[in-house]
């Protein structure tokens, strides 16, 4: 069953398409919503939630159509929203308490839970501590574990990394996938950086203008071309040229050298640093980045992708 079904999801406000005929479906994992900002994925993530509704179209999350069965839905999705929007004069766990008794869980379950998911986000010390004494990462930690505390069978994290350092993206980052691996819940990451959705996601959503650019795996996007990286420890510029007079696709830029070509090229690439007397620091296949797809996708096409 898809984690995710939407047909032709469209948003519009005053002068501005937010979502444009969005079709796509997902299957369960840590995905990442991807695209620039304004692109539309806090837009898809409120429709999802029931927050604002949507124009036209329609959307599934875990078989629940957003609309008719939305409170059901929200029994089981747990949400960390973009902005900063917690209370500063309660503790922790005061305050993630009292969101586990708004979702359900009677008031020993829910300290309980409570002690559980501050612990795991790395709050348990400072539980008892105010909020508005918390720097910002902390205040992350707390909106994480606000969106688990009820044991929701998906996440959805909007941009859980704004206002960080790189050492509290690092830990934030760390902290989400060990949540999808440890606890086997479906997560939608939204970011609008391509290193951080590499790092964490299994499949990636991107979406350009409310449109869909691409859904797929993450390893489809990074799979392995039929280059080759080169490095040498000299001038590389003959090496290129004897190679290309060989047949081999090759461009040079100092002491590096980018190959494309047939399996008999490991035996030209051998030969001529012999001949040449260079030696060879390192050789491996290229790979693709995500920033590919942007320069691969002009013309991106909404029809239903499966990822």
């Amino acid at each position: 069953m898809p984690l995710l079904e939407t047909d032709r999801l469209t948003k519009e406000y005053p002068g501005v398409t937010a979502l444009d005929a969005l079709t796509l479906s997902v299957e369960p994992g840590i995905i990442g919503l991807m695209g620039a900002n304004g692109a539309g994925k806090s837009t898809l993530i409120k429709i999802l939630l029931g927050l604002i509704p949507a124009t036209s179209g329609s959307a599934k999350l875990l078989d629940y159509d957003v609309v008719r069965e939305g409170l059901e839905l929200r029994r089981y999705v747990g949400y960390m929203p973009e902005h900063d929007c917690l209370p500063t004069d309660v503790s922790a766990t005061d305050f993630v308490s009292h969101m586990a008794q708004i979702n359900g869980l009677p008031g020993a379950a829910a300290r309980e839970r409570t002690a559980e998911v501050l612990r795991h986000v790395g709050l348990f010390e400072s539980r008892y501590r105010d909020i508005r004494g918390y720097s910002t990462g902390m205040k992350q930690r707390v909106k994480l574990a606000q969106a688990l505390v009820h044991d929701p069978r998906v996440l959805l994290l909007d941009e859980p990394t704004n206002g960080l350092d790189p050492a509290g993206r690092d830990d934030m980052l760390d902290l989400i996938r060990r949540t999808g691996r440890e606890f086997g819940i479906s997560i939608f990451l939204s970011s609008h950086l391509l290193g951080e959705i590499e790092r964490v996601c299994d499949h990636l959503v991107v979406i350009e203008a409310g449109r869909l650019l691409r859904a797929d795996s993450i390893a489809s996007f990074t799979r392995e071309t039929g280059g080759l990286t080169v490095e040498v420890d000299g001038d590389a510029d003959e090496m290129a040229k004897r190679l290309h007079a060989q047949g081999f696709e090759v461009t040079a830029d100092r002491h590096i050298l980018l190959i494309s070509g047939s399996d008999d090229v490991y035996d030209a690439i051998r030969d001529e640093a012999v001949d040449l007397g260079l030696g060879i620091i390192r050789m491996e296949h290229r790979r693709h980045q995500l920033e590919d797809l942007f320069r691969a996708a002009a013309n991106p096409e909404p029809e239903a992708t499966h990822a």
